[in-house]
């Protein structure tokens, strides 16, 4: 079984993206017979149009990864613009999907909605991702909500494209459905999102963090009293933080009341720290040794193409472009 997931060079990785996917990539490793992880930095080309930003982003993204567990020996870690094999993909996938498959799109919509500039690469942005998917005939692909129906465009695009140009062409993936995937609010109470402004950085310097954790929105409940715990983004943070062993303690800090909001701020801060203090640290290593990254990162290409080059191979035969 082949796995493959990205993640986009849009802005710091937040606890969102490490509860919702990080975790379950780490996982991956040691259940899928393969996995195939990219920074997607074309498609961040649709809300960042600085060259040098981008560059940096992407190569951040790369020691996030290593940072946070992904294992170049036992993962395929790349660069998508490394393979710009993607890009000859996406053009012949989108000679064969319906304009009406796009426009039914729910991502694009909510994008613009929220003050994305509209344009052809965010508006094919779907055919990109399936070209991202099919490129490397993964079998299984993680989706959230979010991205469930870029998965089923995928699979219609790959049904439509093999079709045409021959059976068994393309592999038609299925979804990975991640177990124990934690919707994880943001310190307003909405789904953590970049989007929002609204995220705790997990690489944040430690003063800027400690601000962030005590701006979380709480209501005005007495320390004396009990605290409510149903849509308590307080409450759900630190039970995504605290070891089960002491979740019974910390529970009843709420149900029981004596204890304030900014202690426990103060605890949920201190959990978050813990969390990730060997990874923060590996980081910190990572950034002075930028070219054993960008040497990872040229071993995920080379493993990858490994791959692309046979689907190529086929599908410009197919389609009448290669020989």
């Amino acid at each position: 079984m082949r796995i493959l997931s990205g993640v986009q060079p849009s802005g710091n990785l937040h606890i969102g993206n490490y509860f919702g996917a990080i975790r379950q990539f780490v996982r991956m490793q040691e259940e899928a017979a393969e996995c195939f992880f990219f920074v997607a930095d074309l498609h961040a080309m649709t809300t960042i149009h600085n060259g040098e930003e981008l560059r940096e982003k992407a190569f951040l993204v790369a020691v996030d990864f290593l940072s946070l567990g992904l294992d170049p020996a036992r993962s395929v870690i790349y660069r998508q613009s490394d393979v710009p094999e993607v890009t000859e993909l996406a053009w012949m996938l989108s000679t064969v999907t319906p304009m009406g498959l796009l426009q039914r799109g729910h991502s694009y919509k909510d994008k613009v909605a929220k003050g994305i500039a509209p344009s052809h690469g965010l508006f094919a942005y779907p055919v990109l991702m399936a070209a991202d998917i099919l490129i490397v005939r993964a079998d299984k692909v993680p989706v959230g909500k979010d991205q469930k129906q870029h998965l089923e465009m995928t699979r219609d695009i790959a049904a439509a494209f093999n079709q045409q140009y021959g059976a068994g062409l393309l592999t038609i993936p299925e979804e990975y459905i991640l177990p124990d995937v934690a919707v994880v609010p943001g310190i307003d109470g909405q789904k953590m999102s970049k989007s929002y402004g609204n995220t705790l950085e997990i690489f944040a310097p430690e003063n800027e963090l400690r601000k962030r954790v005590m701006s979380i929105v709480t209501d005005s409940t007495p320390v004396e009293a009990p605290k409510p715990t149903r849509g308590n983004t307080l409450y759900a943070l630190l039970k995504l933080f605290t070891p089960p062993a002491e979740w019974p303690a910390t529970k009843r800090c709420f149900t029981e009341g004596g204890t304030g909001y900014g202690e426990l701020k103060k605890r949920l801060f201190g959990l978050i720290l813990d969390t990730f203090r060997e990874a923060r640290r590996r980081r910190e290593e990572l950034l002075r040794d930028r070219g054993y990254v960008e040497a990872v990162l040229r071993d995920g290409r080379d493993r990858a193409k490994a791959v692309i080059d046979g689907v190529m191979t086929d599908c410009r035969r197919a389609c009448g472009i290669g020989r």
